[in-house]
């Protein structure tokens, strides 16, 4: 007979003994009370052992049903994960993209529709996350990072180095602006995880340790609050240039500084994303290319 017994038998088994009753595992599988209980008495002659001590008309799981059935919980959950992995693997034409929310919504996202128009056979997933995405267990085609381009077991190449400057919306301060770089640091701020100290360098000027007002990790929030006029704030250029071009946001004074961590992209080797990886990697090449003369243009 094989060792392996059948999944029915000890995902019964898992449920009866996990909730300590049988009607509850019946009711949480939907079967029948007497299907789980054919299937523990299946599994008790497959294994040998008594796996419930029988108390009256309850239950009660065995010492050796107890170690048992933790081997098998942990075996039914790398089951489960094992296929979710599986099932999230990217699709034949779909192309799976690791990005920073900030990122994936401010600079990412306006110029994906050019890529869509060259490569319709393509479609596109976006998985935003603050954390850095493993490429390979979450599989993942291609991320953009920042960071220092050390990570290990992924293709890489650098897009671009950003920098820092101060924002705020046209009708902050019903319309009075801070002109100087002082007039700034004594506005209202909102503050994100970025440090005013190299900005402040570059100014000239120098800013408290306390930190008042609002505060959040999500650039996002941050940008929506300047934009309803409760603050100014010091955001990457990345993800303000656009909203600056439209007018939605205003660039206080000329002082930037440089950002320490520049941005990547990245991704794993894998033979059956090759074709998506080298065409978006090519595309991305040029709208960075594109975004860059803009700046300079500006400049």
């Amino acid at each position: 007979m094989s060792a392996f017994p059948p999944l029915t038998c000890l995902r019964s088994f898992e449920a009866t003994s996990r909730l300590g009753s049988v009607t509850l595992a019946a009711k949480e599988l939907h079967v029948t009370h007497s299907a789980i209980s054919q299937q523990i008495k299946v599994l008790e002659e497959i294994v040998g052992l008594t796996l419930f001590v029988r108390e009256g008309r309850g239950l009660r799981v065995s010492e050796d049903g107890r170690l048992y059935a933790l081997q098998i919980r942990k075996a039914l959950g790398d089951i489960a994960e094992a296929t979710r992995l599986i099932q999230a693997q990217p699709k034949m034409g779909e192309l799976v993209v690791a990005v920073l929310p900030s990122f994936g919504r401010s600079w990412l996202l306006p110029r994906l529709p050019r890529f869509q128009q060259l490569y319709p056979h393509i479609s596109i997933r976006l998985q935003a996350s603050l954390t850095i995405s493993n490429l390979h267990q979450e599989s993942v085609d291609i991320g953009i990072r920042m960071g220092k381009g050390d990570w290990e077991g992924v293709e890489q190449k650098l897009l671009f180095h950003d920098e820092v400057v101060v924002v705020a919306a046209p009708h902050f301060n019903s319309g009075r602006l801070p002109q100087t770089p002082q007039e700034v640091i004594d506005s209202e701020i909102i503050y994100n995880t970025e440090s005013w100290l190299p900005w402040c360098e570059a100014a000239g000027v120098e800013m408290g340790n306390e930190r008042k007002g609002l505060c959040s990790n999500d650039s996002n929030l941050v940008l929506e609050a300047v934009r309803l006029g409760q603050g100014i704030t010091l955001e990457r250029r990345s993800l303000v240039h656009d909203a600056i071009e439209r007018g939605e946001l205003v660039q206080l004074c000329d002082v930037s500084a440089p950002y320490a961590y520049p941005y990547w992209l990245v991704w794993p080797p894998r033979e059956s994303s090759e074709d998506k990886q080298r065409e978006f990697s090519h595309w991305l090449s040029g709208e960075v290319e594109r975004y860059l003369d803009q700046l300079r243009k500006n400049a």
